[in-house]
């Protein structure tokens, strides 16, 4: 929205496809189905696939209502470009497929989100060297860099102890030694935090989750913030290097990884994460508001043992969350003293949902050691801390009252 006066962030979503002329009036991009495109003059088809002019190709690497979507991405996260795949954890892999070479070196924080650590296991299985280090200390990353080092991966807040990477001294120390700086900011979403503040090249969301926001779609996408010099990263292909170094990486990336891997993001689903991201503000701040105020209940009873949770002062990094972000999320844990079964508090809970999901509308809850990081196995669990007793809640938009009462009640 160049053009227009700058705008606060509903407004800019609200408003962003009317920045272009769309078809009888619309205020919505329109579901664009096809999967193929024809051009009348043949000299033009041959420019699009050349890169000589824009245009579109194939439905696997682009499409009207896909553009209009990476374009409010990027609008939100104030990069330059983005590029949307079928789910949160496509985009993550395209770091991988698209960017990183045998012999490469990751540092990334050791507390992760099982999926993405499965995928780094995965990496290192296939000659990529790989450092899982706690990164809530930029020393920590700065120890384990090494010549062959390409990619620092860090997480706004950790999935499920919610523990906070130590965001802008990462984004220093990367941009001192000339190293891609990549930020999951899923569990603070671009409302609550850009990480381009401090230093991120490659911005990642799982746009199924509080971008969306009702549980009801999959995507993803990664975000160019524009901070990147992509002209000295080694492994951008010769075709792509004849491009401007701002849009050397994207274009590999949607090469390499969109294009190839064909997990590309549905034209229906773009429209609905679309329009579910109109009111991802108003979203976060109840969300958020109700996560506090839940949190502070459950800090303050004695039959629980603790809540990990960045909006309270008992929180490690409460002090750098309260000056990175603008409210502290809507996830947190906790964990029940000894005498209460988790299994059953959970069954006992009326509004609040068992399970596996993370930005909805409802209130969701679950055991993570015996579910989502199960997999891992105890040893690895206990490296991140977490504990049998585990639940995570991902606080929904319901009245703060009933939510409060209903964890309340379930203590019995």
């Amino acid at each position: 929205m160049s053009t227009s006066p700058r705008y606060g962030f509903t407004t800019t979503i609200l408003h962003n496809d009317r920045q272009k002329e769309i078809e009888h009036g619309s205020p919505h991009k329109p579901v664009h189905t096809s999967v193929t495109y024809g051009y009348k003059d043949a000299r033009d088809l041959a420019e699009v696939f050349q890169g000589k002019q824009n245009g579109y190709r194939y439905g696997r690497q682009g499409n009207p209502t896909v553009s209009a979507l990476e374009d409010k991405i990027s609008k939100m996260e104030e990069g330059v470009a983005s590029i949307c795949f079928a789910t949160g954890m496509a985009a993550i892999g395209a770091v991988f497929q698209g960017l990183l070479r045998q012999g490469d070196h990751i540092v990334s924080s050791g507390f992760l989100f099982g999926n993405t650590n499965s995928v780094w296991q995965t990496c290192s299985e296939q000659g990529i060297d790989l450092s899982l280090v706690d990164a809530t200390d930029v020393a920590n990353v700065e120890a384990a860099l090494r010549e062959n080092t390409r990619i620092v991966f860090v997480e706004t807040i950790a999935n499920p102890r919610t523990q906070i990477a130590d965001l802008k001294r990462i984004g220093e120390l990367c941009r001192e030694r000339g190293i891609l700086y990549v930020v999951d900011n899923t569990m603070t979403s671009p409302y609550l935090f850009r990480p381009k503040a401090v230093g991120a090249g490659l911005v990642i969301n799982s746009l199924t989750k509080s971008i969306a926001g009702h549980g009801n779609v999959l995507g993803g996408a990664i975000t160019d913030t524009g901070l990147f010099d992509w002209s000295h990263y080694p492994h951008i292909a010769a075709n792509f290097r004849k491009q401007a170094p701002v849009a050397q990486g994207m274009a590999q990336l949607r090469a390499k990884a969109l294009r190839d891997f064909g997990a590309s993001l549905s034209p229906d689903a773009a429209h609905q994460i679309a329009v579910g991201a109109e009111t991802l503000a108003l979203r976060m701040a109840r969300e958020s508001a109700n996560a506090l105020a839940l949190a502070q209940m459950l800090e303050a009873d004695e039959r629980v043992s603790v809540v990990h949770y960045p909006g309270l002062p008992s929180h490690p990094q409460h002090a750098l969350a309260s000056e990175l972000f603008l409210a502290y999320g809507a996830l947190f844990s906790f964990e029940l003293k000894p005498e209460i079964d988790c299994f059953d508090y959970l069954n006992r809970l009326k509004l609040a949902i068992n399970a596996t999901h993370l930005g909805d509308t409802r209130t969701l809850v679950i055991p993570v050691a015996h579910t989502i990081f199960f997999e891992m196995g105890p040893a690895r669990r206990a490296e991140m801390g977490i504990n049998d007793s585990l639940i995570r809640v991902s606080v929904g938009i319901e009245d703060t009252a009933d939510i409060v009462n209903d964890f309340r009640a379930a203590l019995g």
